[in-house]
């Protein structure tokens, strides 16, 4: 990239750093040259601004990411969700009821639970739901409503307030991303629900997140970390995380797996 080609990409930038998208054509204008130069100077940068359709957008605008597939998470950091799953297990006791939230982190969970122990969990998730139900000595409570294919969850109006009613012991939440400052968010805005009133229910709150989310923003939010009692991850980040709480009072505690 020649220093023209940096210079226009830079006002695109500055352009862009206020959020949002800028056209194509404005984008043009703005540099004043053709719209096939801003395409070669994108081309040609270090993916810092991408095209999303007409417009151009900065990459890692959390807005613009790809969205989340199932297929794709189920397979990522596979061996690490089943580490921080089993530390997790640790933490149950027989007679507890479980909340299960939904997503591929915690689907190790399941194979982790005691054979041998009599549990409830509740949980909107149809891959946790299938999972739970082949189990020995738990009982499954399903919460329905509308059918989201991505994340194989459901959502509703009632989902709110038929959780607030139920006694849970303890919550495992999951999240696509989690920020010091910013707290815990997800994807799908009909998961905020759920996982509020799971929060604010149950005895103790929980969180399970691999340290690829950690100092990230997804675009539903939905909690503090000070909400949570517990957050297992792991890593680099997962120790920075934990180091940062030590001897904070209020604060959640850091467990490594």
């Amino acid at each position: 990239m020649n220093a023209r080609s940096g210079q226009r990409l830079a006002r695109l930038q500055e352009a862009l750093s206020r959020g949002g998208t800028l056209p194509l054509t404005e984008a043009a204008k703005l540099c004043n040259v053709s719209e096939m130069t801003i395409r070669r100077d994108v081309a040609a940068s270090d993916g810092s601004v991408k095209f999303l359709g007409g417009h151009l957008i900065m990459a890692e605008d959390p807005l613009y990411r790809p969205v989340y597939n199932l297929d794709e998470e189920q397979g990522s950091h596979a061996l690490v969700k089943q580490c921080l799953c089993q530390r997790a297990a640790a933490l149950i006791e027989d007679g507890d009821t479980l909340f299960i939230d939904c997503g591929t982190t915690l689907m190790p969970l399941i194979e982790a639970l005691d054979r041998d122990m009599t549990l409830t969990v509740v949980t909107y998730a149809l891959n946790v739901g299938n999972a739970v139900s082949r189990l020995p000595n738990v009982r499954l409570l399903l919460l329905g409503g509308l059918y989201y294919s991505s994340s194989m969850s459901f959502g509703g109006d009632e989902m709110d307030a038929a959780i607030r009613r139920l006694g849970i012991n303890k919550a495992f939440i999951s999240a696509a991303g989690l920020h010091a400052g910013r707290g815990a968010s997800c994807f799908h805005f009909h998961e905020v629900a759920p996982k509020q009133a799971a929060i604010a229910s149950a005895m103790q709150r929980i969180l399970v997140i691999d340290d690829s989310k950690l100092d990230v923003i997804r675009p539903a939010f939905f909690a503090s970390l000070d909400s949570f009692d517990i957050i297992i991850t792991n890593g680099e980040a997962g120790l920075a995380l934990q180091e940062s709480h030590q001897g904070v009072a209020a604060g959640p505690q850091i467990l490594l797996a």
